[in-house]
């Protein structure tokens, strides 16, 4: 079974095992498991007497950020950066807490960046207690996140500027990237600030003022990368449409083109056609002077033919 616990006495910090995290009293205790088997949940269920409702709630497959009171703790969803590869359709990566009075059990599928700094955090120190820790986690976790979902903007701000015709494809996959990035992050950011909200609210001696501070300007944090995240993915579908009308407006132009060039050998096709029949009697075939008198003509047609289309505009843009 794979994750570490840190144990707190009088101020003391030491990183410890999993199996002997509980073994000994200790002022704050914390327990981090990153792993989903069979192990795992029996040794929160049964080393770590949680119950069943709890042992489900931090292992299961499919999770969302939510925020739950339960007997005399609280359970919390969080979705955050993971430093492993994730999938378009689950972008972040979550972590579920039980957090009671002096203890906190945090579980991960996969590395989360925001649980390796708040590590530093509690090695260093500044974390003494439940509230401490959910705050620092979802501070860490806002604050990884608010510099990527600034970039988001800043390729599309850069894609507007660049925007032509003839980048049209590169253009194209770099706001199709953007959009389903906003998508996959506002998907969860939504309702973690709803999650963080509640928490702040949430009754209990476990949770300081300065703490429930601290969730109010996460969740403020989170709500604000909502709303650009909805913002970027409304400017991602006007520019996809933008690239769409320049694209058939470039699709028009080459066919007006050729439509054009089709017009202008169509009579001189018909013309040279004729001529080029192997029959008697073709007027003026035998003259000396036919050939030139053929060309002149053709030359002429493809003039009308160009002037007609210049004076109705067909060459304008």
């Amino acid at each position: 079974m794979s994750g570490f616990g840190y144990r707190i006495t009088d101020g003391k910090v030491e990183r410890v095992a999993v199996k002997a995290a509980l073994s000994c009293t200790a002022d704050f205790v914390w327990v981090h498991l990153t792993s989903n088997e069979a192990e795992a949940q029996a040794w929160l269920r049964d080393q770590a007497g949680l119950d069943d409702y709890v042992v489900d709630a931090l292992t299961a497959s499919e999770t969302r950020p939510r925020c739950e009171a339960f007997a005399n703790g609280a359970l919390l969803n969080l979705r955050g950066r993971s430093t492993e590869e994730v999938t378009s359709g689950d972008a972040l990566a979550s972590v579920r807490i039980w957090a009671i009075k002096g203890r906190v059990y945090s579980v991960t599928r996969r590395a989360l960046i925001g649980i390796a700094e708040v590590e530093k955090e509690v090695e260093a120190g500044e974390i003494v207690d439940p509230g401490d820790f959910i705050a620092a986690v979802s501070t860490a976790i806002t604050s990884d996140l608010d510099p990527h979902v600034a970039d988001l903007g800043d390729e599309l701000d850069d894609c507007e500027e660049r925007l032509d015709a003839n980048r049209v494809f590169d253009l194209r996959r770099t706001v199709t990237r953007v959009r389903v990035a906003a998508i996959g992050y506002r998907r969860f950011l939504s309702p973690q600030r709803a999650a963080l909200e509640k928490l702040a609210t949430l009754p209990g001696a476990w949770l300081a003022e300065d703490d429930r501070r601290h969730l109010a300007a996460a969740a403020d944090r989170a709500a604000r990368m909502a709303e650009e995240l909805e913002a970027i993915r409304e400017r991602a579908s006007l520019m996809h449409e933008a690239l769409t009308d320049l694209r058939s407006e470039q699709i028009d132009g080459r066919s007006l083109v050729i439509s054009i060039i089709a017009m202008i050998f169509l009579p001189l096709t018909f013309i040279t056609g004729v001529y080029g029949m192997n029959v008697a009697d073709l007027p003026y075939a035998q003259k000396p002077w036919a050939f030139d008198a053929i060309m002149g003509l053709c030359a002429a047609i493809a003039v009308l033919v160009l002037g007609y289309f210049t004076r109705k505009h067909w060459f304008q843009k």
